[in-house]
């Protein structure tokens, strides 16, 4: 029987490239709700946008409309914040700019500046309102990309896998993805088959840059997590596994990933593999899965 012909878009958006593959081609209609939807999230969300929210309230805080988003994402904020020890912070933007991963892509690092710890206090989503209690920046990254393939997703009708770089749904339609090694591009630790759910990867050797310096970074300390350099994570749906892939480079990721009924695998620096299927935890080097 032939294999049935898919159609893909390809577009550039929020500094990376996405796909959205579908059985018929999408019409004009759907690809502009789309469109008009991810500049809606980074109008909100992007810190490298000057005229942002969340730009907006970070040179003296104050207090704006809380997005639509707001409440699901500040909330599993919360819920990552307990698991990791306070190891996932969103006011963790300023960290990220203070080693040069800011608005202008300086990737010069000045010096490790924490997060601030009493990021509940100064930050608060309720009645319709964000709030930020002095200076600080918000920074959505641990989960608001795999938050933003869900919304496009939610406007696509019938099945479709829709794939933001690593954030990946599939609606109706089963996949075969490579874990991608994170050593060396060319080779997979493994392959997993998912459907109806979604994949999220994240890894030290994406966004990095200078010596040791990427974009996962201990909100405690400021500085880039040393011991996990990859995870993936499986859920069912993208914010989820996104929250769980940024979770899992700390303790407590996995207990959480537990908690929430979700799949894993991590890649520690020294080249072996955890990963955990239920309640099975098994741990190996890289090889078992080739």
């Amino acid at each position: 029987m032939p294999t049935q012909t898919r159609s893909r878009w390809a577009f550039d958006a929020i500094g990376t490239g996405w796909s959205v593959d579908t059985a018929d081609p999408l019409d004009d209609d759907t690809r502009g709700r789309i469109a008009d939807r991810i500049a809606e999230f980074d109008a909100e969300w992007s810190r490298f946008d000057g005229g942002s929210l969340v730009s907006r309230l970070a040179a003296s805080g104050g207090s704006a409309e809380l997005p639509p988003d707001g409440a699901a994402m500040l909330d599993a904020f919360a819920r990552l914040d307990a698991a990791t020890g306070g190891a996932v912070n969103p006011l963790v933007g300023r960290s990220l700019e203070a080693l040069g991963y800011d608005a202008s892509y300086s990737l010069r690092p000045a010096r490790a500046e924490a997060a601030p710890g009493d990021w509940r206090e100064r930050l608060s989503w309720s009645d319709g309102t964000l709030a930020l209690d002095g200076p600080g920046v918000i920074d959505v990254g641990a989960l608001g990309k795999g938050r933003l393939v869900d919304l496009v997703a939610e406007l696509v009708p019938g099945d479709v896998v829709v794939d933001a770089s690593g954030d990946l749904i599939a609606r109706g339609a089963t996949q075969r993805i490579a874990l991608e090694h994170p050593y060396d591009p060319r080779r997979a630790i493994g392959v997993v088959t998912i459907g109806d759910e979604a994949l999220c990867a994240s890894a030290a050797n994406r966004r990095a840059w200078g010596d040791g310096l990427h974009h996962v970074l201990d909100a405690r300390t400021g500085l880039p997590v040393r011991t996990v350099v990859a995870t993936w994570a499986i859920a069912p749906d993208a914010m989820t596994a996104d929250a769980l892939a940024t979770a899992l480079f700390f303790d407590g990721g996995d207990a959480l990933a537990a908690e929430w009924g979700a799949h894993w695998v991590r890649m520690l620096s020294d080249g072996r593999l955890e990963w955990a299927l239920g309640d099975r935890i098994a741990r190996g080097d890289a090889e078992i899965f080739s």
